[in-house]
């Protein structure tokens, strides 16, 4: 379980914050001892500096040496504005059941789109029940769509509860015949589907093939919008000309 824990880019990012906090201690005294008067500008600059730099050098991601340097002036400037402590409160329980576990997962909130939906929907095979999963299904807009489309068992999968809640209440209210689960997609059995539907991010792909490739059955499907995967080809490549993006097919 640490062991999973520590390899969380999100978790690196932050102790790369707290190893940098003595080392930016010491600049600040070296510069007090100097004769300068270095302000709490200057502090959170030396400790954006030296975060982004341990942070380059465990080889995370280009962006989280860009979030571990700004991150310190970011609070900073929320001091400056002298804003209620509960505002700060309220924003992070928001954020937290929003994205929830994409320190683990990364893979953040993707709104998919119309002119994905209808791409999706073109791929099913027709003339027959097709049972279908959106794995991390957001706000439910894929899996609400194809629910309505005659001989689609559509169900979305979101481990985030916020998202969860919301395609949920959207499938009550709406009397949709679509599923959600609350949960993570890793405990299900792609075998149980005959399409399986993913935008996720790069970071997950590699360990959603294998998942694929071990579960699904003969004659299914795994589609990532935007996403595809180095160690496999994909069957179909489709470029949406709405968006640019293109719906990547597998068919085992």
């Amino acid at each position: 379980m640490a062991r999973q824990l520590l390899r969380a880019p999100a978790v690196r990012a932050l102790l790369c914050q707290v190893a940098a906090f003595p080392l930016t201690l010491l600049a600040v005294y070296l510069l007090a001892r100097a004769g300068s008067q270095p302000s709490y500008l200057i502090a959170a600059l030396l400790q954006g500096v030296f975060a982004a730099l341990l942070t380059w050098r465990w080889r995370l991601a280009p962006w989280w040496i860009a979030i571990c340097l700004l991150f310190p002036l970011a609070l900073h400037g929320a001091d400056k504005l002298a804003l209620p402590p509960w505002l700060f409160l309220a924003v992070f329980l928001f954020m937290l059941v929003l994205y929830w576990s994409t320190f683990r997962t990364q893979v953040p909130y993707y709104p998919s789109g119309k002119t994905a939906w209808r791409a999706v929907a073109e791929q099913l095979p027709p003339g027959r029940e097709v049972k279908v999963i959106d794995i991390g299904s957001g706000l439910g807009g894929l899996v609400l769509d194809l629910a309505r489309r005659p001989g689609v068992q559509a169900t979305g999968i979101e481990l985030a509860p916020l998202p969860w809640l919301a395609s949920w209440l959207r499938a009550r209210l709406g009397n949709s015949r679509a599923r959600f689960i609350r949960g993570d997609y890793e405990s299900l059995d792609f075998g149980a589907y005959d399409a399986v539907f993913a935008y996720l991010s790069p970071a997950a792909m590699t360990a959603l093939w294998r998942k694929a490739q071990h579960e699904m059955r003969p004659g299914s499907m795994l589609m990532s919008y935007e996403f595809t995967v180095s160690e496999a080809s994909p069957t179909v490549s489709l470029t949406l000309q709405d968006t640019g993006r293109t719906l990547y097919i597998w068919h085992f």
